[in-house]
């Protein structure tokens, strides 16, 4: 209506927003806005500090916060439907209702709620739950559960029925829970378990499990709660295979997952990469590793390599991963897993990783599979000349030496860690691994080419949009369609009506996304499945375009990393800021399909899923799967793509001075003939 309404906002220092009755106060505040009949409501936020939002329906208090809103039922306004808080919280929402704890994480529109605190305190008219340390409450399954010393007491049954539950409650001595049994004990406690194979039975109160029951029969003893998940019927149970293992039986996969992040950022303990599901369902074992990043993991440097025996240097959170690997050589026998069985695999900076595994020499033999999800083959800086368009990988340590204040290697040994990897980072430092002729050898491409690489079956891939959640990768767009059109003839010469056949100007946006992606992901994807094949090995290729409602919002189909929850199972434990997953059907058998494909590769180099379509190998059909709703088998996937990008990495190789990355499109150089390229 000609005003200007916000859609996102960064506040920060003493901020205050009024609108009506609406006062939006912040130390330090992020939120988006959605228009509702011409004005901007509140979508989601991230509030710390300090943080006051207020109207006539909602107030909400918090040190720190994570949040977001929807509409309320009557109104045009919007309501808190998601939170998750830190610190001392009040909360008060629809109807009243006010919560006070030391931290909260809620879905208001599912009605659960998980909150702790030894002040905890939940108030909504009579209702009173006080001095509790955790509650965790569902009032869509009309259950709640009580954990650590204190009371609960005057629940509405219209709020919390059958939520009944007491610390001090004394169980029977020798109760047993059999099939369809359901039990109470003293109005206190309330029990069931589900009847469908695989579900979870939460057994709440002092209770516990006997170590061996008899089988179809559970014995309650004396401990605080208990969760207890059965297993489908006639399937092997993970302690039992791993007894069978240490005792010279069967040894199970194990299955080394190695973390993204740019090589800058990113750890093992992220909850998404949660192995829990993936080593039951599985029937494997998960390792997870951290390796060193940034400066610390990857800084190559003169007097670095003059230290050396090998008189090389950088490479560093690479050695970090094979000493892992050799780790697992020596030690997963005792957690029941088969060293002669060993998959790696990673994401984004992880697959790179993969890659450069099974392009060293000094990862021989440490692993026998190996899974690459959104690789990029790019151009790997030389140690100690430049090439391709890059500095040494040791000119580049010099300059970021002087960049960060250090006269020598002994003032930067002398620097805080900390503070040198941040101004490192904000200085622009890269990290990469080297070409040292020791650690790695050859470019990558060159390896693959040579077939040099890991003999070992690959499963490889990428996401239909992994540029949307990767904007800084993209080049400027062109003003007009004559404008892309006419760069793309100049930067690409003989191969322009190939390219613009692929990515034409009638759609200069989407044109710029696919371009980048192909570039990047889809053409090392591919190059993997063909390389492997090339040497004999088998190769299973996959694109992953599933979409949801969350992710739709934010135009995020398919984006970078989404498939990573459906591979592990943990949808439910994605971090702050990513659409959330619905826990429908759908969702749940692709996340169950693709699990069962990932461990059936890491157990026998073949993925297999239970009522799934086969997945047949690369070859010379080019198969491949896509993941979209369900696993749809295809050949053939984004026919020219492949070969134009190849082309285009071959030209830029021969030209001796032009790096192959992000560098696509409207970005590239110009790409001359050359011998021996397309």
């Amino acid at each position: 209506d000609g005003k200007a309404q916000p859609r996102r906002a960064e506040l920060r220092g003493g901020v205050t927003m009024v609108e009506g009755p609406r006062t939006v106060g912040a130390g330090d505040l992020d939120l988006d806005f959605v228009e509702v009949d011409g004005a901007a409501q509140p979508m989601r936020a991230r509030l710390r500090n300090e943080v006051r939002i207020s109207d006539d329906l909602q107030v909400l208090w918090a040190k720190e916060v994570d949040c977001s809103f929807g509409p309320m039922e009557g109104s045009k306004g919007h309501q808190l439907v998601q939170a998750d808080a830190s610190s001392t919280v009040q909360l008060q929402v629809k109807d009243g209702a006010r919560v006070f704890a030391d931290s909260l994480q809620a879905d208001l529109v599912r009605r659960q709620a998980l909150l702790r605190g030894p002040g905890l305190q939940v108030v909504r008219g009579p209702v009173r739950v006080d001095q509790i340390a955790s509650l965790r409450v569902d009032e869509r399954e009309r259950s709640a559960r009580v954990d650590g010393p204190g009371r609960a007491q005057g629940f509405e049954s219209s709020l919390l029925a059958d939520a009944l539950a007491s610390a001090k409650a004394t169980p029977p001595k020798e109760p047993s829970l059999r099939k369809q049994f359901e039990a109470t004990w003293q109005e206190q406690m309330a029990f069931q378990e589900r009847e469908a194979d695989g579900a979870v039975l939460e057994l709440r109160g002092e209770v516990a499990v006997r170590a061996e029951p008899e089988v179809g029969e559970i014995d309650l003893l004396d401990a605080r709660a208990v969760t207890v998940e059965f297993l489908p019927k006639d399937a092997p149970s993970a302690a039992s295979s791993a007894k069978e293992s240490t005792a010279g039986g069967k040894d199970l996969p194990v299955f080394v997952w190695i973390h993204g992040g740019a090589l800058v950022a990113g750890y093992s303990h992220e909850s998404m990469y949660d192995g829990a599901r993936m080593a039951q369902r599985g029937n494997m074992i998960v390792v997870s590793i951290n390796y060193r990043l940034g400066i610390l993991g990857y800084l190559a440097h003169p007097e670095l390599s003059a230290e050396s025996p090998d008189g090389v240097s950088g490479n560093y959170g690479l050695l970090d991963q094979i000493a892992a690997l050799k780790w697992v050589q020596r030690n997963i026998a005792a957690f029941g897993g088969d060293a002669g069985n060993v998959t790696i695999a990673g994401e984004s900076a992880g697959a790179l990783s993969v890659m450069y595994l099974m392009a060293s020499p000094q990862a021989r033999g440490l692993f026998h599979k190996a899974v690459a999800q959104s690789a990029y083959m790019i151009t790997t800086p030389e140690l100690k000349r430049g090439a391709y368009g890059l500095p040494s990988a040791e000119a580049a340590g010099s300059q970021i030496m002087t960049a960060v204040g250090a006269a020598d290697l002994a003032a930067l040994r002398a620097m805080d860690a900390e503070k040198l990897t941040f101004d490192a980072a904000t200085k622009g430092y890269g990290p990469w691994g080297n070409v040292d002729g020791k650690i790695l050898t050859r470019q990558l491409v060159t390896t693959w080419d040579h077939g040099e690489q890991a003999r070992v079956p690959v499963l490889a891939g990428f996401n239909s949009g992994e540029i949307r959640s990767l904007p800084v990768l993209l080049p400027p767009a062109p003003a007009s369609a004559e404008a892309y059109e006419a760069a793309i003839r100049a930067r690409y010469g003989d191969l322009a009506e190939h390219f613009l056949r692929l990515y034409p100007s009638s759609n200069i946006k989407e044109s710029l996304l696919a371009t980048t992606r192909d570039a990047l992901y889809g053409w090392t994807a591919t190059r993997l499945a063909i390389g492997q094949t090339a040497i004999g090995q088998s190769a299973y290729l996959y694109l992953f375009d599933h979409g949801y409602p969350a992710a739709a919002e934010y135009g995020l189909h398919a984006f970078h990393a989404a498939e990573i929850p459906y591979v592990f199972g943990t949808a439910g434990r994605t971090p702050p800021y990513w659409p959330k997953v619905p826990d429908d059907v759908t969702n749940r058998r692709l996340s169950d399909a693709m699990l069962s494909y990932w461990a059936s590769f890491a157990r026998s180099g073949t993925p297999i899923a239970d009522g799934q379509p086969a997945w047949e190998a690369y070859g010379k059909a080019a198969n491949y799967m896509a993941f979209a709703g369900k696993p749809q088998p295809g050949t053939r996937l984004m026919p020219g793509m492949f070969a134009l990008h190849e082309a285009a990495m071959c030209r830029r190789r021969a030209a001796g001075d032009q790096p192959w990355n992000w560098n696509t499109g409207v970005a590239s150089p110009v790409l001359n003939k050359a011998t021996g390229c397309r």
